[in-house]
């Protein structure tokens, strides 16, 4: 119990592990692509993710059950947006995109969180965040070109990149959006979530399968399934909403950018690929980029109230 406490008061140790379990994702999102159409993948991933977690939420959902019905329009806001949509757009992307246009448009997303933030809530980026955000993107663009900034010229973008986007906006909003969270077990929150956003992929679920489109079942597909449900989705979750309940949807989304360093060093280990200067180069960047996007400006020194 008290590491468990000692884990949860570690913010950007969560902030980091998030990331590493999203970057198997979408290395997972991308080879099953062919024998898992993308709704399929989403409605089975969180039907896993439920499940994972609804044994250990069980006693803090009978006592947070009051609070879940009095906040149910928001929760089910958070769950349309970081569950059902966020997961099943990008699946529909890198059914047809490439793993490097995916995250390339994924590292877009610490800019999107601070527009989201600012019009929701009115709330204005630092200019060390700012800063914070371009040396980080800088940094994956020098690991996406490969240390040739001319590669970059050469991407191309279609349909599915679209579809990318549209979940790096939805995940935005449920980003900035997680200060509205009711005050409930952090497991409550989860497995409501990932039940209304299961729930909500069942008539797209049922469409796919009238279109034909039904996955196989094999060993690989159970696989993917299964470790799509524990770490990128019971797992990385708590981690990233913890670490966003500490520090801010502002500066949690910085670490975002990790995405592409884990999925690079994911490729050394699990694909045999070289680590190449470009690699340290781009990570050197964009962890200067978030240690910068981190700090915070001394408050002014008040003769009255002290500041809290």
């Amino acid at each position: 119990m008290p590491g468990r406490r000692r884990l949860r008061d570690l913010p950007y140790l969560l902030l980091i592990l998030a990331p590493l379990f999203w970057s198997g994702n979408f290395i997972v999102g991308r080879a099953v692509r062919d024998t898992v159409p993308p709704v399929a993948l989403a409605f089975w991933r969180w039907f896993g993710g439920f499940t994972a977690v609804i044994a250990f939420a069980a006693p803090h959902l009978r006592h947070d059950w009051r609070a879940i019905l009095r906040h149910w329009p928001i929760l089910c806001v958070l769950a349309a947006t970081g569950i059902a949509a966020y997961n099943t757009f990008l699946y529909l992307g890198l059914a047809t995109t490439t793993s490097i246009n995916a995250l390339l448009l994924q590292s877009t997303m610490p800019l999107v969180i601070l527009v989201c933030s600012f019009a929701l809530f009115g709330e204005r980026p630092g200019i060390a965040q700012i800063a914070g955000v371009l040396l980080s993107l800088a940094g994956v663009l020098v690991i996406i070109g490969r240390g040739d900034l001319a590669m970059l010229g050469a991407l191309r973008f279609d349909a599915g990149d679209l579809w990318v986007f549209a979940a790096v906006v939805s995940y935005a909003l449920y980003s900035a959006l997680l200060r509205r969270r009711p005050p409930i077990h952090a497991l409550s929150f989860l497995a409501v979530t990932f039940f209304l956003g299961w729930a909500l992929l069942i008539p797209f679920y049922l469409h796919e399968l009238e279109s034909g489109a039904a996955p196989r079942l094999d060993a690989t597909t159970v696989s993917a399934v299964l470790y799509v449900a524990v770490l990128p989705s019971a797992v990385a979750y708590l981690c990233w909403n913890r670490g966003v309940e500490l520090v801010g949807a502002n500066r949690a989304g910085q670490f975002m950018h990790l995405l592409p360093v884990f999925g690079s060093v994911l490729a050394v280990l699990v694909l045999g690929e070289a680590f190449r200067p470009f690699h340290a180069a781009g990570a050197a960047l964009i962890f200067c980029g978030i240690a910068l996007a981190q700090f915070r400006p001394a408050a002014p020194a008040s003769g009255g109230r002290g500041s809290s």
